[in-house]
């Protein structure tokens, strides 16, 4: 392994996101070390760099993380994608979002303060769109927070943890808001969320696509190569100490992607707490960072078909398995004031 090289950590990395945050970061030049706990990332999605000998992958829990951490020491750059996800389960375990997505991340900035010291030049931290909640549109960075759901609400407190830390540490970072993000390795887990991982599966059986309300809600899908570049750039960047939102600026309807995807569909009940249109207004990380998002998004999905059988072991969701599954999100979301 050179030793010449610059150090890169990245929270996460086998998972969706992270495994390509890996990819760019060995593409431009450096060792990448890598923490995972393997439980929403898989291996899979580092089986092609799995032999590179700029590759270290420990395999650990960000809320047992030390500060001592021997895998942050001597690091230049650290991306924070590791987490969980999904909005059902957040409002079923509440006590393990704010553990990990809050807890975890102030371990990890820990970690990075003191292996970094007198070598960090930038901290990343994921943070998610689904902080705006219900948000006027395009929604700018400065838009008030209104988390409606103890996923969102556990994203938007490791971001003022990231914050606080450059506040009171004077810890160079700049905090991300992604919105719809998809592409390859796109998350499915056995919860019900994204649309990627319902419709593929859905597709592959040949069953029809269950399109929430009448399908007109659109989302601003931003690709995952586009949503590294992003992230490393802004590592880059002269400029920390700030908030950007990542999307195409472009939203698609849900029923835009069936027609891309090609097949039948059946409707399920609109959900409370849920927005009739994602859009992110871009102007910041353009004017300060000079990204721009390079992939549109019929060229996004027919990359992600060319490897559909990806999706063949992804949860199979039909109507009556989605009320099922989404009963929490009636019972704590559908309350009227």
């Amino acid at each position: 392994m050179s030793t010449t090289k610059p150090i890169a950590v990245v929270t996460g990395g086998a998972g969706f996101i992270g495994s390509h945050m890996v990819d760019l970061l060995l593409a431009s030049g450096y060792r990448v070390r890598i923490l995972d706990n393997l439980q929403g990332g898989h291996l899979s999605n580092l089986a092609h760099v799995a032999k590179n000998p700029d590759v270290v992958l420990e395999q650990g829990d960000i809320r047992t993380l030390e500060p001592e951490s021997a895998l942050f020491q001597d690091v230049q750059q650290v991306y924070h994608f590791a987490g969980i996800g999904d909005i059902v389960p957040s409002m079923e375990q509440p006590i393990d979002y704010m553990a990990t997505n809050v807890q975890g991340t102030v371990r990890v900035l820990e970690a990075a303060r003191h292996g970094g010291k007198g070598s960090l030049q930038r901290f990343v931290y994921a943070a998610s769109s689904s902080c705006y909640g219900l948000a006027a549109t395009p929604t700018r960075e400065e838009f008030p927070m209104q988390p409606q759901y103890p996923y969102a609400l556990s994203k938007n407190l490791g971001e003022q943890v990231v914050m606080h830390w450059r506040q009171v540490y004077g810890m160079p970072v700049n905090s991300m808001r992604i919105f719809n993000a998809y592409g390859p390795r796109v998350r499915t887990t056995g919860a019900y969320g994204a649309v990627f991982g319902v419709f593929f599966r859905q597709k592959l059986a040949g069953t029809p696509y269950t399109v929430v309300g009448d399908g007109t809600q659109t989302r601003d899908f931003i690709y995952v190569t586009d949503v590294v570049r992003a992230f490393y750039m802004a590592a880059c960047s002269p400029h920390e100490g700030e908030i950007f939102n990542v999307g195409a600026n472009n939203p698609q309807s849900v029923l835009r992607l069936v027609e891309l995807l090609g097949g039948e569909v059946v409707f399920v009940p609109k959900r409370p707490g849920e927005p009739d249109c994602t859009w992110a207004e871009t102007g910041k990380i353009n004017q300060l960072v000079g990204w721009y998002p390079q992939v549109d998004f019929s060229t996004g999905v027919r990359n992600m078909l060319q490897n559909i059988e990806r999706w063949q072991d992804a949860p199979l969701w039909d109507v009556q398995s989605i009320a099922k599954a989404t009963e929490s999100w009636f019972k704590y979301l559908g309350k009227e004031g």
